[in-house]
């Protein structure tokens, strides 16, 4: 069977990869930011995963609020870096594992999921700026993905329970597929921050901070928290958090934190990463 080798947490802040583009990873402003994924990166370039599926948020661009599923899952064996109105980016196409994810919505479907099946569909910051943090930028990206894309921009977005759920499909669909291939989970999304009304510019460090310090070794605190409780917290958009539940989920019960890194702030949103293993890897 495939191995789960590791769960992933980031932000994928969009101002990030402005940064990136625009050669500032070194200046004062961004250097802090950039420095606490190196460890990050050489985890990757030491366990070189196969496949990492990424649990993410579209912000407008490949859907809008006309029509908003719940859950999509991407089946192709190619994605392009979405134009969010700037130009396109200079970074490479996505691979696809198009196979493991066909497996994965059969998973999906047989535990009473009712995904959107997106045969093309391209993907934008949510996804682009965790392979950047992770992987850098390669000429080739040196694993395929399996993009999963949940609402968290129309109200209803799903319960935290649901995205743990999720995850116990997951390990399922990793567990049962026949091939050794080593697969990452990266949730993506937060940390706090919210981008209009009354509290524009609500970041929440301590907030932040401690789900950092908790999501390893204290999950059901944050899986038994209302969809209310995360907007209150974390503010309206870092409710995204509820994705980092479905990489949470996938892990076993005792897992390693292995690395963790909290800035802030980075533009509007508390910005920070970690790295769990399973304790029996």
């Amino acid at each position: 069977m495939a191995q789960l080798i590791g769960g992933l947490g980031t932000s994928h802040v969009p101002t990030i990869g402005v940064a990136l583009d625009r050669g500032l990873a070194d200046t004062p402003e961004w250097k802090p930011l950039f420095d606490g994924y190196i460890p990050a990166k050489k985890w990757m370039a030491d366990h070189k995963p196969d496949i990492a599926v990424v649990i993410f948020n579209d912000h407008g661009n490949a859907f809008f609020l006309d029509q908003v599923p719940t859950l999509a899952l991407g089946v192709s064996d190619t994605y392009k870096p979405i134009d969010e109105g700037w130009g396109p980016r200079d970074i490479p196409d996505f691979r696809g594992a198009d196979d493991f994810a066909w497996h994965f919505a059969d998973k999906l479907v047989e535990n009473h999921f009712d995904p959107l099946i997106c045969r093309e569909i391209d993907v934008d910051h949510g996804l682009q700026v965790p392979m950047e943090l992770f992987f850098g930028r390669p000429d080739v990206w040196p694993v395929k993905i399996v993009p999963v894309f949940i609402n968290t921009i129309q109200y209803p977005i799903p319960t935290p329970q649901r995205m743990w759920d999720l995850g116990r499909v997951l390990r399922q669909t990793i567990e049962s597929w026949d091939t050794d291939e080593k697969v990452v989970v990266m949730g993506t999304g937060g940390l706090s921050h919210q981008l209009q009304g009354s509290r524009a510019g609500f970041i929440n460090k301590e907030a932040d901070q401690a789900w950092i310090a908790e999501i390893g070794d204290n999950p059901e605190k944050y899986r038994n928290m209302t969809r209310e409780d995360y907007v209150e917290t974390f503010g309206s958009e870092g409710a995204e958090l509820i994705m980092w539940l479905v990489m949470r989920g996938c892990m076993d019960a005792a897992v390693n934190t292995v690395h963790t890194h909290y800035f802030s702030p980075a533009s509007m949103t508390g910005t920070g990463m970690i790295i769990l293993e399973n304790k029996g890897s």
